[in-house]
């Protein structure tokens, strides 16, 4: 299962420049961790850190013009951090599977002269095969929709563009016209988009002989954020199983019939766990209505007529989305959750973070998890490498820190007290 290793953005909102985990340009950093937590005040930018996953994801999927308009976002001005006139920027570095190299993808968003933005750059970096340091090798380079790109899986280019040592066009040009060297020619082809929105990897991540662009274009594509609302759960879809729980939950039911259906000893545990945490609960399936739609039945020990998801409430329903979530046959790659804590009774919290922690670690083929939250009980259940603290800087951007870079914090939780509890007491972040 893919895994990112760090991730980077600048000027997106508040996050002027904020670096998570390892860059290629940043070995010494340790990597995120399967399992990720940030928290912090009211403010200093959490949402606005899950949301750039969530335009990147939207980015790729329908281009970045859609993107910067899209949930709420308001256009490329509103989300270029205030101030700043340089384009919006994302890296992402990942590797797809543990003893695979690493890979960077890096993309620049500015605008036109007309004022609608477009991709200015975007970079795939590889080292080969052996290479321990220096800078690894680009197999994908364009500049405003046109540039190159290598084949196969192996090859590249060294490219130390802050140098001025590279010519792109000349290079396109000797390529078109014949003139580069016979290698060169056979290795790679000139991409040249028709339109300057859609993000490269989405073109060229669909033709076979593009293999790494097409794996880190279905990993992007497989990212899973929740934007998961109880009222969504409790509507009334139309009767089919699903295989996978969609972003807002309102295909519940749909996937509960697919469990049911094709795997019922999965389905069957989903069950138990969600009895161990919610007294009472011995059965949920579902029940079509005379116009085809369906409805989610949850049964009750202590009553004879059962229960629907109208009447359950939120955290009851957000429990057991949750749950269903993790026990995907073939989960997201990337996980990312916003304030999973919201309408939980507490002594679930940590319950819920340990389930997070052990698809995350605990399994082959399990999901990165990351989530923001506000709450102590959760983080608790967490170790200090896998909590970063989101803080305003005295500039009014946001800046990032991982608790373990914290000696004394690291000491007392190797001691024996609880993260979550430290936080609390303002060790992780002063009032």
């Amino acid at each position: 299962m893919a895994k990112i290793e760090g991730f980077r953005i600048k000027n997106f909102r508040a996050l002027k420049d904020v670096t998570l985990g390892r860059l290629w340009s940043q070995q010494q950093a340790e990597p995120l961790t399967p399992m990720t937590a940030v928290i912090g005040k009211n403010g200093v930018g959490k949402s606005t850190l899950f949301d750039a996953f969530g335009f990147l994801a939207d980015a790729l999927k329908s281009g970045v013009e859609e993107a910067c308009d899209s949930r709420g976002r308001g256009g490329f001005e509103r989300i270029r951090a205030q101030g700043q006139k340089g384009p919006i920027e994302f890296e992402v570095y990942y590797k797809e599977d543990g003893n695979a190299r690493p890979i960077t993808y890096e993309i620049s968003i500015d605008v036109d002269k007309s004022g609608r933005p477009y991709v200015l750059k975007e970079r795939l970096r590889q080292r080969r095969k052996g290479q321990k340091h220096g800078w690894p090798f680009s197999f994908l380079v364009l500049n405003s929709g046109k540039g190159i790109v290598w084949k196969g899986d192996q090859e590249g280019r060294q490219i130390e563009e802050e140098k001025g040592e590279f010519d792109l066009l000349s290079l396109m040009e000797s390529i078109k016209s014949g003139e580069a060297k016979e290698e060169e020619s056979r290795e790679t082809d000139v991409v040249e988009l028709e339109d300057m929105r859609k993000l490269g990897i989405a073109t060229l991540g669909s033709l076979k002989q593009h293999p790494r662009i097409s794996a880190f274009r279905k990993f992007i594509e497989g990212w899973y954020l929740s934007y998961f609302t109880p009222d969504a759960a409790r509507s009334l879809p139309l009767a089919g199983p699903q295989k996978h729980l969609n972003i807002h939950g309102d295909n519940l039911g749909n996937v509960v019939q697919f469990m049911e259906r094709e795997h019922p000893k999965r389905f069957q545990a989903i069950l138990n766990r969600i009895a161990e945490k919610i007294p009472g609960i011995n059965k949920i399936d579902t029940e079509k209505t005379n116009d085809g739609r369906l409805l989610l039945r949850f049964n009750d020990k202590g009553f004879q007529d059962p229960f629907y998801s109208q009447q359950m409430s939120d955290g009851t329903l957000k429990v057991f989305a949750y749950l269903l979530l993790l026990e995907d046959p073939t989960p997201p790659p990337f996980l990312c959750i916003e304030e999973p804590e919201n309408g939980l009774y507490h002594k679930l919290l940590e319950s819920l973070a340990m389930e997070f922690r052990e698809h995350a670690t605990g399994r082959k083929g399990g999901s990165q998890v990351f989530i923001t939250t506000h709450q102590p009980y959760l983080v608790d259940a967490l170790e200090p490498a896998e909590v970063w603290i989101l803080e305003k800087g005295s500039d009014g951007y946001s800046v990032i820190r991982r608790a373990s870079d914290d000696a004394l914090v690291k000491n007392m939780v190797a001691e024996g007290l609880p993260l979550g509890g430290l936080w609390y007491s303002d060790y992780l972040d002063a009032r």
